[in-house]
């Protein structure tokens, strides 16, 4: 049977990320367009792939070897990419992080990567682990020290969390309303704590890191924020001192197969070093301009 390379990239969206909602942000398509490309390819295969429940979908065996399978076509589309594109050399060095960690990330680009580089690099978002076990991506930065034996790490510093709202008294934050975070990132530490001691005064939420922060920003409510996020955004202020039971270390993981290798090396060393110049503002310690 033909396999459409289009279609296995859908399954391996929805695959990882464990249901058609999460899998229309990465796809740009509608969960019912989703569906019926599921469904189809199901018919394809001759057996259902996914177990389908209210919390999500959950692979069959089929759908677990179909995985392996696909996972291996992806990593031979990525070679032929790379090849392609080889005016910027051969590899390209995906780093896997949090929305917030990714975004200063991004800030920073000029830190970790320069055009005189002969590796490409991709920022990988996710509010979950991603696999780094099955190549998913080649570093990660992650809130708690590695368990998987394959993974090498070290810890670069610590994160400290506060309650941030614009400094005027206007619209929610004047009524002492709280904005939270809905979709996958409610799942996050910050989030949890803050629907448990104010989720009776959440009056707005957004479904992305952007979009929370965007809100604070416009004075919809306070929400908890990193604080090397809050403090470096001129249009919040800090109410209070930092969140103590939120606080998280900041681990710099890669496979120990690759951490040697010179791109990745690079990478992880220039990341390493950009958290250590910032580490006051990652443990709060920087005082807003």
């Amino acid at each position: 049977m033909d396999f459409s390379w289009d279609d296995l990239r859908l399954f391996l969206d929805v695959a990882r990320l464990g249901g058609l909602s999460a899998a229309t942000r990465t796809s740009g398509l509608s969960a019912a367009t989703l569906g019926r490309r599921v469904t189809a390819l199901e018919r394809q295969v001759g057996e259902p792939l996914f177990l389908r429940s209210q919390t999500g979908y959950r692979l069959t065996p089929a759908g677990e070897e179909l995985l392996l399978r696909a996972e291996e076509v992806e990593a031979a589309m990525l070679a032929l990419k790379r090849w392609k594109d080889g005016a910027i050399g051969e590899r390209v060095v995906r780093v896997s992080a949090g929305p917030w960690t990714s975004s200063f990330l991004a800030r920073n680009i000029a830190a970790i990567w320069t055009a005189a580089d002969r590796f490409g690099l991709e920022l990988v978002t996710a509010n979950h682990k991603v696999d780094i076990g099955r190549r998913h991506a080649d570093i990660g930065i992650r809130n708690q020290r590695p368990t998987e034996p394959f993974l090498a790490g070290r810890l670069i510093g610590r994160v400290a969390y506060g309650l941030y709202a614009r400094p005027e008294l206007v619209s929610g934050v004047a009524a002492g309303y709280f904005v939270g975070m809905a979709g996958e990132g409610a799942q996050t530490q910050s989030a949890r704590w803050l629907h448990a001691r104010h989720g009776d005064r959440i009056a707005t939420r957004g479904n992305d890191a952007m979009s929370l922060l965007d809100l604070v920003a416009a004075g919809a409510g306070i929400s908890v924020f990193p604080c090397f996020i809050g403090d470096a955004d001129p249009r919040i202020a800090r109410m209070a001192g930092t969140i103590a039971e939120l606080e998280t270390e900041q681990w710099l993981v890669c496979h120990h197969e690759e951490r040697h290798s010179p791109a990745i090396r690079t990478v992880t060393d220039r990341i390493a070093t950009l958290m250590r110049n910032n580490a006051p503002l990652f443990r709060g310690e920087t005082p807003q301009a």
